[in-house]
């Protein structure tokens, strides 16, 4: 069986052998509670990035924290709106907050690299601010050997694997919600989550290119997805998953580690 990589699974006595190296590195998963269609759960977002972070921990020797496991409002361009029954959400504050004092607590503690793997598109920026606003209160400036990395796993596919798992063309980020890429990924790794026989098959979401608000509803499609999610597969899921994965962790890899543990050259 295989050793446990999150932290909710140590004692304190075992996660303080591990800081005592003074290289620990802390993945944060963060996604959402949000609507993806009827083919897909509410948690699809934060699945997918703890997902991300537990196979990346395993190959850099790294452990993984609880997920931030509701995101910033949805917004009607990349995830169908807030006005969508079961998306629940922080606000700008809240979720800036969280994010300081989660690096402040992890950098005090003496972890020396917290990385934050996002899987909800609206989160970036807050999670950055607050990333920021809890270095400055700590005083790690350039050059220190702390740090903290932010990153949208979605970052990381590349155009070869787009063009596999999407051979009549990428129809873009802004709409891919509930669509090909995340259903994909969830066949292959929460199969027994993923109700293929509710997926609506449909045209994409037609979205002007400024943001009003309050939204107008109608302009979100009735499914909540903003792309079909017709010609998704567990093969193409593992194609995403698996070269994700390798190319996040040699980057990583590449980044915070001395000796590369457990990466392929």
């Amino acid at each position: 069986m295989d050793t446990s990589v999150f932290l909710e699974d140590l004692d304190a006595f075992a996660y303080r052998e591990a800081l005592a190296s003074g290289e620990t590195i802390v993945l944060i998963p963060v996604g959402s509670l949000e609507q993806h269609g009827p083919h897909l759960p509410l948690g699809t977002d934060t699945i997918l990035s703890t997902h991300f972070a537990e196979a990346v921990a395993r190959r850099l020797g790294a452990l993984v924290a609880q997920p931030i496991a509701y995101g910033y409002k949805s917004q009607q361009k990349s995830g169908g709106g807030n006005h969508l029954s079961g998306t629940t959400s922080l606000d700008g504050a809240a979720l800036i907050g969280i994010a300081r004092n989660l690096v402040k607590s992890f950098l005090n503690q003496g972890v020396r690299h917290v990385v934050f793997v996002n899987g909800h598109f609206e989160n970036y920026q807050f999670l950055y601010e607050g990333i920021d606003l809890a270095l400055e209160e700590l005083g790690i400036g350039p050059g220190a050997g702390q740090s903290v990395l932010l990153l949208s796993y979605w970052d990381f596919v590349s155009q070869e694997t787009l063009a596999q798992v999407y051979p009549d063309g990428f129809p873009g980020w802004e709409i891919e919600h509930g669509g090909v890429l995340e259903t994909s990924l969830m066949l292959h790794l929460e199969p027994a989550r993923v109700d293929m026989d509710r997926l609506v098959d449909g045209p994409a979401a037609v979205l002007p290119r400024f943001d009003r608000l309050p939204v107008v509803p109608e302009r979100t499609p009735a499914t909540g997805c903003l792309s079909s999610a017709a010609g998704s597969s567990a093969a193409k899921g593992e194609l995403l998953h698996g070269q994700v994965v390798e190319d996040l962790s040699l980057d990583l890899a590449g980044e915070l580690l001395t000796v590369p543990a457990g990466v392929p050259a």
